[in-house]
């Protein structure tokens, strides 16, 4: 009896260790299968910027969580999964002795959090602009945010150290690149329109591994979460690469479809300052054009368009696209007047039918409006934006005061309109208060 007994438990036990070692080598497959967990997105530079065309942005910082959790933080390598005891291995060599470990990294890798890509473009003296719209983009905003900042080189170390005084937030990480354009005509592109601006059409070929990007201009301000406009990108169809806003909603007041010298999307072409791009789909499309019966890709169009157009722009880089998606129009979709809301919207009576509905989501101040007494309820959402600070009492507290002001600017056609102003402004901040501390 004491034999057989003997023989159940030795069977029992070689069942139990077949048990682990099949659990443990599943787990370290599905490791393998997995990959590591991405890093910092890099930029990767154009092939102008010379060597093999990839580079890190200069002046690349972190405002973010550190990149490890939990446990792995202390971790400078992991073992192979063999069964010594925890206690036996270096303090820094996380075992994998235990499926239970490797199952839960397994998980995390997982479920990456999903970052929202936004880009900007500072030139000239728009620091202080492009540190509120930052600022605007971080009050409201669930997921993390990833931002990349185009500058001159003179303006890095100030952004550098304001954005670094931000991380206590958590929230984000930022990357700093110098203003780049192709070798030949890059004084060209640097001055056309506004010194810069037309950085943004080399985008998609600059951030190379950057799948979606939200190009914003400086003097944008955000009245509702990023996530809300990044979300759009699920309702584009198969053809469309890109999102902007009409330039005009009511014609007879529109630039484009009164004085254009060249094609334009549309009744009344689009408004560049807020453009939401899936740069995948931009780099392997191939564009019609009216300059050669061949399509052309992206980085291939933008130099005969300028060379084609150059005398007969206005608008620079906002000409260029609207010539392009007026060829490929299936390639855009639009989104309504309420997520690029101009002082043309207003400024000879209401023209944005969605905004008086449902409030502002995003605040465009161009034609310098922001540092003006022309339009007094734009500069009154600025300042109380750019003198607010993070902490929740000055957040909740700004709406007050913020409404004393825009009841001040209703001598103006914008101001008699000024609660659309503080419409979704005042929801955002109470779904702000609403979420957890550590969600806000």
């Amino acid at each position: 009896m004491r034999r057989y007994l003997r023989v159940v438990v030795l069977c029992l036990a070689c069942g139990f260790c077949s048990l682990l070692y099949a659990f443990s080598q599943l787990a370290v497959s599905l490791e393998e299968g997995a990959g590591g967990v991405g890093g910092k997105p890099q930029a990767a530079a154009a092939s102008w910027l010379g060597g093999d065309g990839r580079g890190a942005g200069r002046g690349v910082g972190s405002a973010g969580p550190a990149a490890h959790h939990g446990r792995s933080d202390r971790c400078k390598e992991f073992s192979l999964c063999y069964w010594n005891p925890y206690w036996m291995l270096p303090s820094d060599v996380c075992g994998m002795n235990c499926f239970w470990e490797a199952a839960f990294r397994y998980g995390v890798k997982m479920q990456p959090v999903e970052r929202v890509h936004l880009a900007v473009v500072a030139c000239g003296e728009r620091l202080e602009e492009t540190v509120t719209m930052l600022k605007s983009a971080l009050i409201f905003s669930i997921k993390p945010l990833q931002f990349h900042i185009f500058a001159e080189d003179q303006l890095h170390d100030s952004f550098k150290g304001i954005l670094d005084s931000w991380s206590f937030l958590q929230t984000f990480n930022y990357s700093l690149y110098p203003i780049t354009f192709p070798s030949e005509n890059a004084a060209e592109w640097k001055k056309l329109f506004k010194p810069c601006a037309s950085q943004r059409l080399f985008l998609p070929l600059i951030l190379k591994e950057v799948d979606s990007l939200l190009y914003v201009d400086t003097d944008i301000l955000f009245l509702r979460p990023v996530d809300d406009i990044w979300a759009l990108l699920k309702k584009f169809n198969s053809t469309q690469i890109a999102a902007m806003a009409p330039e005009h909603e009511e014609p007879r007041i529109g630039w484009y479809n009164r004085f254009a010298r060249h094609p334009y999307y549309g009744k009344t072409g689009v408004n560049s300052g807020v453009m939401l791009m899936n740069m995948t789909r931009m780099r392997r499309k191939y564009f019609k054009n009216d300059m050669t019966t061949v399509r052309l890709r992206w980085g291939d169009i933008l130099m005969p368009l300028l060379k084609k157009y150059k005398l007969n722009i206005t608008w620079g880089d906002q000409d260029l696209l609207n010539i392009i998606f007026f060829h490929n129009p299936e390639s855009l979709f639009v989104f309504p007047c309420q997520w690029n809301y101009r002082p043309d919207h207003c400024i000879y009576g209401s023209n944005c039918q969605e905004a008086e509905e449902e409030g502002i989501f995003i605040l465009h101040g161009n034609r310098g409006v922001y540092h003006d007494d022309k339009q007094p309820a734009f500069r009154a959402i600025y300042e109380a934006l750019r003198n607010c600070s993070f902490e929740d009492d000055s957040i909740h507290s700004l709406l007050k005061p913020l409404e004393l002001e825009l009841q001040k600017t209703v001598h103006t056609y914008c101001g008699k309109i000024y609660k659309i102003f503080i419409k979704q402004l005042t929801k955002s901040i109470q779904d702000r208060y609403d979420r957890p501390p550590k969600e806000r």
